[in-house]
């Protein structure tokens, strides 16, 4: 501990935003990062706890409290503020394959569960992190740094997102050979196509991709699997293959009038800006264009809020949110204690940015769709929408959201986005492998393991786990490449 008291000397200090105004103009990422020295101290705010909650990664009450891949925090913090910026990078590799990712998009569970945070603001984690990663790519500790020795075995990753990249990461770095299979025109998964560009910039990703090409991984994009290339072909000539393909199957919204033109789906929408975006600066005309439209998006969360900021860059006429759930306290709950992750409302960008052009909240609570009203054209013109009450179900005992009778309202509507969340594994991947599914449609493995029911087939990330977050894909794909390791070499180092 380099700053014994910090703690109590430095204020939190965050990078700063740009104006929502401002920033909306385009799609770049708009925070500026905090000079070194404000970085340095930073990283002198943290205690050094005798028990660090912020790397612990444990499930209280449901939810994860701390980092699921137990960054050794209190460490680098303490060499940040020394400015032993290499050292810093070493810790925090350890544990972290892609630091320049989850600094960026990681919704910082550490940071939740900071002891300072229970007293006061929590340490900048996430800013310290980015700071550690951003100049070791500006130093030259983030180059490639290929294997030595090749062990001979092969391995086949299905699918580039954040699960599949650690695991051909480590695999990589253990000698083996890999090769990762993603069906999308460009590596990266959910990490390219899934966020938008304003949270995490493509040069971010492509930057990483080209160090894991130096070292070695092999990336065939344009390729899908158990459609253009056969699973057994694979199979006959690679030793292990791990399917990392994610949680692509969007849950629907199944009432009268779905069949409206204007309807989509949250991940087509952001995949189809970026992918036009990064084609031709969106003068292509290749995405669905809210400009001039009045927007409604079914789902909170990130997904939600993503489509309302992209909405706006679009410029759209007016964005409407609507969530199932009642708005969460504005603090802590006395059933809520720290250091549990905290159950309270948050502001993202996208609705900051709707309060400003706007003038409002685009959040509307407790509500859902009863119908998608048409045109005389068959496009989506507005929806009937339903109040919904938190009730007890007298047979199961369970609270459930219930319609309120006669609170039926209508809502304008052009286009509609629905960002209610994804059912698991695409059928047509899991049955190209043979593997089976759980009842909640996701890879089934054993407790404790990746490994299927299939020889030689694993599974990692949200194809395994379900929807979750880039930092638990990661935690997935290490852990994953580690058991493969173990069964192609008989121990494993990883």
């Amino acid at each position: 501990m380099g700053k014994p008291t910090g703690f109590m000397e430095y204020d939190r200090e965050n990078a700063k935003a740009q104006a929502p105004r401002e920033r909306i103009k385009n799609f770049n990422e708009f925070h500026t990062p905090l000079s070194a020295e404000k970085q340095r101290l930073q990283g002198a705010r943290c205690m050094n706890c005798g028990v660090p909650f912020c790397q612990s990664g444990m499930e209280l009450m449901g939810m994860t409290s701390g980092c699921p891949l137990h960054n050794l925090i209190p460490e680098w913090n303490d060499l940040v503020y020394t400015g032993n910026w290499e050292q810093a990078y070493s810790r925090l590799k350890k544990t972290n394959n892609f630091p320049e990712f989850t600094s960026r998009v990681c919704p910082a569970l550490c940071e939740a569960a900071c002891t300072c945070g229970h007293w006061d603001a929590p340490v900048t984690c996430k800013e310290n992190e980015r700071g550690i990663i951003e100049h070791a790519y500006e130093q030259g500790y983030a180059a490639a740094k290929p294997p030595r020795v090749r062990t001979g075995k092969k391995v086949a990753v299905i699918g580039s997102g954040p699960a599949g990249l650690a695991a051909a990461d480590q695999l990589n770095k253990r000698g083996h050979s890999v090769t990762v299979y993603e069906r999308d025109d460009r590596a990266g998964g959910l990490l390219m196509y899934g966020i938008p560009n304003m949270k995490l910039e493509k040069w971010v990703v492509d930057r990483k991709i080209a160090v894991m090409k130096e070292e070695g991984v092999t990336f065939e994009c344009g390729v899908n699997v158990g459609k253009e290339v056969k699973a057994a072909k694979l199979l006959k000539n690679y030793d292990r293959v791990i399917l990392a393909c994610g949680a692509k199957n969007p849950r629907d919204i199944k009432v009268p009038g779905r069949d409206a033109g204007g309807i989509y789906f949250a991940v087509d929408f952001l995949r189809a800006t970026t992918k036009s975006l990064l084609d031709s600066e969106l003068k292509d005309n290749g995405y669905i264009s809210a400009k001039g439209k009045k927007v409604v998006i079914i789902g909170g969360g990130d997904t939600g809020n993503d489509c309302v900021g992209t909405a706006i860059r679009h410029g759209c006429a007016d964005v409407t949110q609507l969530e199932m759930m009642p708005k969460a306290p504005d603090m802590r709950a006395e059933d809520n204690p720290w250091p549990e992750w905290p159950k309270v409302c948050k502001t993202d960008y996208g609705q900051e940015e709707a309060v400003a052009v706007f003038g409002h909240d685009p959040r509307i609570y407790e509500t859902t769709v009863k119908e998608f009203l048409k045109d005389k054209n068959g496009n989506v013109c507005g929806l009937v929408t339903v109040k919904l009450a938190r009730t007890k179900d007298e047979k199961t005992g369970r609270m459930a959201m219930t319609e309120v009778a006669g609170s039926e309202q209508k809502l304008a509507a052009d286009l509609v986005l629905i960002a209610a969340g994804f059912l698991g594994a695409e059928k047509y991947a899991a049955d190209a492998f043979g593997v089976t599914l759980d009842g909640r449609t996701n890879v089934a493995t054993a407790e404790g393991s990746y490994a299927t029911g299939v020889k030689n087939v694993f599974a990692a990330g949200d194809v395994r786990r379900g929807q979750s977050l880039v930092v638990w894909a990661i935690r997935e794909g290490r852990e994953a490449a580690r058991e493969v390791d173990e069964s192609l070499m008989g121990y494993s180092n990883l």
